[in-house]
């Protein structure tokens, strides 16, 4: 074989070779590697979010309370923002284009995030929330804006202008909420208060993902029919609320013109029948495109209407304090039903004067809860915790203390709301900070009248008289009854909480207390014929002006089907506004569509006014 016939063989096989890689690589690009299949098919496809129907919330009786609307989101692919006419967008949308510039920036930020968990997820939330004005013009000019589409999402509105504090608002999910859960993304709608924030987790239902083909001007061309792309939307299971909401607007149209709150409870259950704070809002203001307007107006507004005074004021019990003095001295074994003690104006100790009113001396215990002796108080206070088998106060305060907590004080209760305050039942160390180490039961004798370090929320004020309705125990106090079909309810609302003190201890103490609004009790003139209230008044000192006006309750005696405090801020004495409000509100629950029978107090108190 000649040398140019080894050339032409060598040349071939080099040729071969070359041809052969080269095929190999075209074969491996479009048959083995998925990659650019895989970025064609993901520039084609777009998964758009489904959102569910959040939770429709009943009251205890089937009335609606709040329910969904439609609104619309502007979202953006970002990168695919090309040749837009600026100019006619922002005046089509009513938007600056300096507003224009930092929403895109933030959009661009917000769909890169999404991206790193879902490849399809290429757009985000350009403006949330379109006004109806916003969503018409876009919809009619969309087409001429490559990149942007709109998506529907919920809203909600409130059948009822009251029980915003319970009901809650939803408001933009923060920083937190976008780390701390992936569920949410920029401009999704979380509830930020009351019942809406509490379950939460239940009431926004699940998600649901609709996948489509689309070409590049993002117009569909039909859905992927894939399950792996796509996802029904799960709406959120009807919640069904503890409230009576019939008793709940009575209550909201007794506080008018008034600062304070009023808690009633079902003894048997632990449901909130009623939760009303004045001064208070309508839920519907904190809704739609006006939902920012109005949220810096009531945070503004020097009344504090967002406050919620149930459940996080904190007040000197007053003398409604003194059915759990006297309750922990029975326990303790210092105070029996026939236990005398004399009244002189007060009780006095050397230099130290504790005033009481006018009222006949000596008194037993049921006569010292229905006059309500301050003397007689302080007396069965040093009993307790100067008991000689304790030797020592501090020994014997850590025994009250122990009893105090056992009724849910000085702790939160668990209440199904956020912002719970837990009160404040004194340590011995606040009290050596507050008096010196060698203080003595005279030094903390304002305790015993629920004066002092001792405060406590409306909320546990009420529970208290639940817990004297069932004779030494509770349920957690809680504003949902069921969730779902099967009316589930987490176990803490279901599990009895028992006090320290036996049940059989408390029957004096009720027969004190249901001599209250009858003649000769601190609240005579305030009782309702034919039922049987129990019931402890109290005047809360206050540093800060007029003294509040306080008054715990539960009614029936036997069987009792409500408990019930009210709070009213700077009312003077506990008859003078809490009393007659907390048994009209009994009144109001037990006889259902009766007129009242004491008309005279029910006009006072729907015209009254405390400033």
């Amino acid at each position: 074989m000649d040398l140019h016939s080894n050339r032409r063989i060598v040349y071939f096989l080099v040729f071969t070779v070359v041809a052969l890689v080269y095929l190999g690589k075209i074969f491996s690009l479009q048959v083995l590697d998925k990659t650019y299949e895989q970025k064609a098919i993901n520039n084609a496809l777009n998964k758009i979010t489904i959102y569910p129907a959040r939770s429709i919330i009943y009251d205890r009786n089937g009335k609606l309370l709040v329910y969904n609307i439609a609104i619309y989101d502007l979202l953006v692919f970002p990168g695919e923002v090309k040749e837009l006419d600026t100019s006619e967008f922002c005046r089509v949308l009513g938007i600056t284009r300096e507003d224009f510039l930092h929403r895109m920036q933030q959009a661009a930020l917000n769909a890169k995030k999404r991206q790193k968990n879902n490849a399809y997820n290429k757009s985000a939330v350009f403006y949330a929330n379109l006004s109806t004005r916003q969503y018409t013009a876009m919809q009619e000019n969309l087409f001429r804006f490559g990149g942007f589409y709109i998506e529907p999402k919920t809203d909600r509105l409130y059948a009822v202008k009251g029980g915003a504090h319970v009901l809650g608002y939803l408001g933009e999910a923060n920083d937190r909420a976008l780390k701390g859960d992936p569920y949410y993304r920029p401009g999704d709608l979380v509830g930020i208060t009351g019942i809406e924030n509490t379950y939460e987790e239940f009431i926004r239902g699940m998600k649901g993902i609709r996948t489509v083909w689309q070409d590049r001007t993002y117009r569909e061309h039909g859905e992927v029919k894939d399950d792996e792309f796509n996802k029904p939307a799960v709406a959120g299971p009807d919640m069904y609320s503890s409230l009576d909401f019939d008793l709940q607007e009575f209550g909201e149209q007794l506080l008018n013109g008034k600062r304070g709150s009023i808690v009633a409870i079902e003894p048997g259950t632990g449901e909130i029948l009623a939760l009303v704070n004045k001064p208070d809002y309508d839920p519907n203001l904190l809704v739609g495109e006006a939902r920012n307007n109005a949220y810096r107006a009531l945070v503004t507004d020097p009344r504090k209407p967002l406050f919620n005074r149930a459940i996080k004021g904190t007040y000197p019990p007053g003398s409604t304090f003194k059915t759990v003095t006297a309750l922990i001295a029975r326990q303790e074994g210092v105070l029996k039903p026939g236990t005398m003690h004399g009244c002189y104006g007060g009780y006095h100790l050397g230099s130290l004067t504790v005033g009481c009113h006018p009222h006949g001396s000596p008194l037993d215990l049921k006569g010292a809860i229905t006059i309500s002796c301050n003397a007689y108080f302080c007396q069965v206070f040093r009993d307790v915790i100067d008991n000689p088998k304790y030797g020592n106060v501090k020994t014997g305060f850590s025994q009250l203390e122990k009893h105090l907590r056992s009724f849910g004080l000085g702790s939160t209760l668990g209440v199904d709301l956020p912002g719970e305050s837990s009160g404040n039942v004194p340590s011995i160390k606040q009290l050596d900070r507050r008096h010196g180490k060698s203080w003595k039961s005279s030094t903390v004798i304002s305790l015993s009248i629920g004066q002092g370090e001792i405060l406590l929320t409306p909320m546990q004020m009420a529970n208290v008289a639940a817990i004297i309705a069932n004779r030494g125990w509770f349920y957690t106090p809680h504003l949902v009854r069921g969730i779902g079909p099967r009316r589930s309810l987490p176990e803490k609302y279901t599990t009895r909480r028992y006090t320290s003190v036996d049940s059989s201890l408390f029957k004096v103490i009720i027969d004190g207390m249901e001599g209250v609004p009858k003649p000769g009790g601190t609240a005579w003139g305030t009782d309702v014929p034919d039922i049987a209230i129990c019931a402890k008044t109290g005047t809360a000192q206050n540093p800060h002006g007029q003294d509040h006006s306080l008054y715990i309750a539960f009614a029936p005696r036997y069987n009792p089907k409500i408990a019930i405090a009210v709070v009213v801020e700077n009312g003077g004495y506990g008859a003078t506004w809490a009393a007659p409000i907390a048994n009209l509100m009994i009144e109001h629950y037990l006889r259902r569509n009766e007129p009242s029978k004491n008309p005279g107090m029910l006009e006072r108190m729907l015209k009254g006014a405390v400033l």
